[in-house]
C-alpha cells in the first residue's frame, strides 16, 4: 500500500472523486501544511494555522499509480486558481500536492510540467508541490461527506 495527499479546494467532492478509483484502498479529509498541531475545522476555516484541506488517500501501487491518482487532482479542481476554488477562498483552499517520496515529487512535477504547457488552462498552474509532514484528520462528519448526504454522485467531473 501506498499515500498520497491531495488539496484541490473543499475536501468533499474531491474525497468523493478518489472513491470512485478502482485500487484505492481508502480515503481521508484531513489538514496538512500547517503550522497548528491538530487543528479544528474552524482553526484552519479562520485562515491563521496555514493548513490546507486535503484528501489523504491509501491505494494499492499493483492496482492504480500514482500519475493516475494526478490526473484525477487535476481534473477535480482549477489549478490556476491561487487560494480559491469556486466560492470558497482562502489559503485553507489552495491547490497543493504534498508528496510523500522523491518519486512522487518527480512524477508531480513531470505532470505539472506537462499539463502547464500544455494549453489546457489559459492561465499558469499555482499548484504547489510540497513536501509531506503531517495529515490531522478532520472531524467525523466530514469525512465521506457527500456519500453519507447521498450527494457523492453529484460530485462526478
Amino acid at each position: 500500500m501506498a499515500t498520497a495527499t491531495f488539496g484541490a479546494g473543499c475536501f468533499w467532492g474531491v474525497e468523493a472523486a478518489f472513491r470512485r478509483v478502482p485500487g484505492v484502498t481508502s480515503t481521508a479529509v484531513g489538514y496538512s501544511g500547517g503550522s497548528l498541531a491538530k487543528p479544528t475545522y474552524e482553526q484552519v476555516c479562520s485562515g491563521r494555522t496555514g493548513h490546507a484541506e486535503v484528501v489523504q488517500v491509501e491505494y494499492d501501487p499493483a492496482k492504480v499509480d500514482y500519475a493516475a491518482l494526478l490526473d484525477v487532482f487535476w481534473a477535480e479542481h482549477d489549478p490556476t486558481q491561487l487560494n480559491r476554488q469556486g466560492p470558497d477562498i482562502g489559503t485553507q483552499y489552495r491547490s497543493v500536492i504534498f508528496v510523500h517520496d522523491d518519486e512522487q515529487r518527480r512524477i508531480a512535477g513531470a505532470s505539472k510540467t506537462e499539463l502547464d504547457q500544455s494549453g489546457r488552462f489559459p492561465r499558469p498552474i499555482v499548484t504547489e508541490i510540497l513536501p509531506y509532514s503531517a495529515f490531522y484528520r478532520a472531524e467525523e462528519y466530514h469525512q465521506q461527506y457527500l456519500e453519507k448526504r447521498g450527494l457523492a454522485q453529484c460530485a462526478l467531473p
